[in-house]
C-alpha cells in the first residue's frame, strides 16, 4: 500500500514538473543605461546562443557558429545586421541609430553591445523589439531601461513588439 502511494506520488510529480523540464522557455533580455558623463545609451541584448544562431542561419541562408566561427568579421556584420532589422529606437521621437561595439559568450549565451551616441535630453523612448521572433513564435523579450535614477522594465511577448517609456 505504502509503495503504491510512493509510485503515484512519483508519477504525479513527473506529470507535473517533467513536462515543466521538457518544455524549454524562449526569453531575450534588452537592456538600456544612460550614461550623462558621455551621453550615449549603452545597450547590452542577451540571446540564447542556440537560437540566435538558428535565426540567423535562416536569415543568411548558411550555417552560423557563434562559439566556434572563424571569421569574427563575418560574424559582427550578421549580428550588426540582425540587430539593425530587429531592434528600433527612437529617443524623443526621432529615430535614433547606433554603433555596434560587438558581441561574446558566456556559456549558452550570447551578450551583442551597441551604444547610441549624441543623447543629452531622454524624455521619452519608444522601443520596437522583434529579436527572434523571424525564429521562435514563443519569444519573450524583457526591455530594461535606465536613465538618471531612474529604472523602468517590461516584456514584449510575441507578437508585441512596440514599448514606450516616459522620463
Amino acid at each position: 500500500m505504502l509503495r503504491n502511494k510512493l509510485i503515484i506520488i512519483s508519477l504525479t510529480s513527473i506529470l507535473l514538473f517533467g513536462f515543466k523540464l521538457l518544455h524549454p522557455f524562449y526569453l531575450g533580455i534588452t537592456h538600456f543605461k544612460y550614461n550623462s558623463k558621455t551621453e550615449s545609451l549603452e545597450t547590452s541584448v542577451k540571446l540564447f546562443v542556440n537560437d540566435f544562431e538558428a535565426a540567423l542561419k535562416k536569415i543568411n541562408n548558411k550555417p552560423v557558429d557563434l562559439i566556434n566561427g572563424k571569421n569574427k568579421d563575418e560574424l559582427n556584420k550578421m549580428i550588426d545586421s540582425y540587430i539593425k532589422n530587429h531592434l528600433k529606437l527612437k529617443i524623443n521621437g526621432k529615430e535614433s541609430l547606433y554603433t555596434f561595439i560587438g558581441f561574446e559568450l558566456e556559456k549558452d549565451v550570447a551578450w551583442i553591445y551597441i551604444e547610441y551616441k549624441k543623447i543629452k535630453n531622454i524624455k521619452t523612448l519608444e522601443i520596437e523589439n522583434t529579436l527572434l521572433y523571424d525564429h521562435i513564435n514563443q519569444q519573450t523579450n524583457i526591455v530594461r531601461i535606465e536613465v538618471n535614477a531612474n529604472e523602468q522594465s517590461t516584456k514584449l511577448n510575441y507578437p508585441e513588439k512596440i514599448t514606450q517609456f516616459n522620463f
